[in-house]
């Protein structure tokens, strides 16, 4: 079933995951220092990449919003992913990306989450959207602020201090 809308921009196709995704995102998974500002900086098992991708699958289901799969319309190739998570423990929607390290310093990033950042708003409706980085990330600290999103505050989030930033209520 497909829960989630394909979103387009001008270089990027966003589409729901599928279980056939999960080779390249383990691969992407296992690239050195793809999480050094996680807080899990471990490599991720076959099992938890599918894991992650079941649970997109039911979080869209459940809230009509997730991540997407960010890919190269040209090629189809999976780069990573990106779009909005829910999260739980504030009850706040968090846009978060991750991509291959092959496409660093492109602008996907920005692009993708700029993309998301509009579904939320525009599409579901949210008035807040939050971003978080740990203080040394410099470059997802440049991707929130071009996303529309400014900083707030230091704040603990699963279990790290981090960066937090968030959408202006519109005028």
């Amino acid at each position: 079933m497909n829960s989630s809308p394909i979103l387009r921009t001008e270089r990027l196709l966003l589409r729901e995951f599928t279980m056939n995704d999960r080779e390249v995102l383990h691969a992407i998974a296992q690239e050195p220092d793809i999480f050094q500002y996680f807080p899990t900086r471990t490599a991720w098992e076959m099992e938890k990449v599918e894991r992650a991708i079941r649970h997109q699958i039911e979080h869209w289901e459940t809230f009509h919003y997730g991540l997407w799969a960010v890919t190269l319309p040209e090629t189809s190739e999976l780069m990573g992913w990106c779009g909005l998570e829910f999260l739980p423990d504030t009850n706040e929607t968090e846009v978060g990306y991750l991509l291959s390290g092959v496409h660093w310093g492109k602008g996907y990033a920005t692009e993708a989450a700029q993309a998301s950042v509009q579904f939320g708003r525009n599409e579901i409706g949210l008035t807040e959207i939050i971003g978080l980085t740990d203080p040394r990330n410099v470059a997802s600290q440049r991707v929130l602020n071009k996303s529309g999103l400014s900083f707030t505050r230091r704040q603990v989030y699963f279990g790290m201090e981090m960066f937090r930033f968030a959408t202006q209520a519109p005028t």
